[in-house]
């Protein structure tokens, strides 16, 4: 049921959203994505300043002479959201959680991709999938699409990418457009990541908080684990237990950091509390110039 608060946190989302997609995203998101998925049209014979890369070695060994094929932009893209609603995405230690940041950051792709007449589909997951909305286009698909990512109740507390990423990968039989947006609290998913990065264009949002980096000396406290519920106290005034929980964060990030190097995927790191816009737009700049 949709309550009063839920749909004006809807509306405020979409005001905000579609103001950076009309002033700043649309561009660049066109530039990056429209003409990445392309068709296969023809053959001809190479002419002068045509793209090596797309010799057609076996009709030119035929016939030889070089030919080369042609390939047409696809009319519309399958855009993915995959957001992570484990216990983790309710934290958030300033303004916002990572709950409502990843809610934002879905509701700038899916109004960019609804600008360029893309399809957008969504698929919520914590330990196993939650819920999977088909791939479609229209305000009103995307006016849900933040509805589900801001107020649904998941039955899982704890975080299962490889799940979900195998999930979609049995999905979505088309190459799409795949944001997966979580903090990346799990392990055991680098194989299934390459896999679903060769099939899709994969993109990995990480989302962080200041706080999960910073462990301020305020006594002794009791920390419970989101996914897990498990608790325990710690003394942050000890010097030592700081520089252990700092350095074992930084280890957690490198290896995350080297999953993504190896895979060859491209990674957006997010933190809450902090202006997330220009993360985004240094991720769309990075990918313009590559192509």
């Amino acid at each position: 049921m949709l309550t009063k608060e839920l749909l004006k946190q809807v509306r405020q989302i979409e005001i905000r959203t579609k103001g950076l997609v009309n002033q700043v995203f649309s561009g660049e998101y066109h530039s990056v994505f429209k003409g990445r998925g392309m068709e296969f049209s023809e053959v001809r014979e190479y002419q002068y300043g045509d793209d090596i890369r797309n010799i057609d070695w076996n009709v030119t060994a035929r016939f030889g002479h070089p030919y080369i094929k042609i390939f047409e932009e696809e009319r519309e893209l399958t855009v993915m959201l995959m957001v992570d609603l484990s216990g983790s995405l309710m934290f958030g230690s300033v303004s916002k959680t990572k709950q409502r940041i990843a809610a934002e950051l879905s509701a700038i792709l899916a109004f960019s991709a609804l600008k360029n007449n893309d399809k957008v589909g969504l698929i919520l997951f914590t330990d196993k999938v939650e819920k999977f909305v088909p791939p479609r286009k229209g305000k009103k698909h995307v006016l849900r699409i933040i509805r589900e990512v801001l107020s649904f109740e998941p039955e899982g507390k704890s975080t299962n990418i490889r799940g979900a990423l195998e999930y979609m990968n049995n999905a979505i039989k088309k190459k799409s457009i795949a944001f997966l947006i979580s903090d990346f609290m799990d392990e055991g998913y680098e194989k299934i990541l390459r896999i679903v990065g060769r099939k899709h264009d994969l993109i990995g949002i990480v989302l962080d908080d200041r706080r999960e980096k910073e462990i301020p000396n305020i006594g002794l406290v009791k920390l419970a684990d989101a996914e897990t519920g498990a608790e325990r106290w710690i003394d942050t005034s000890s010097r030592r237990v700081r520089e252990r929980m700092i350095f074992d964060r930084k280890e957690r990030e490198k290896l995350r950091n080297s999953i993504f190097v190896k895979s060859r995927l491209d990674k957006i790191e997010v933190t809450t509390g902090s202006n997330y816009i220009q993360p985004l737009v240094q991720f769309f700049r990075r990918r313009e110039k590559r192509w």
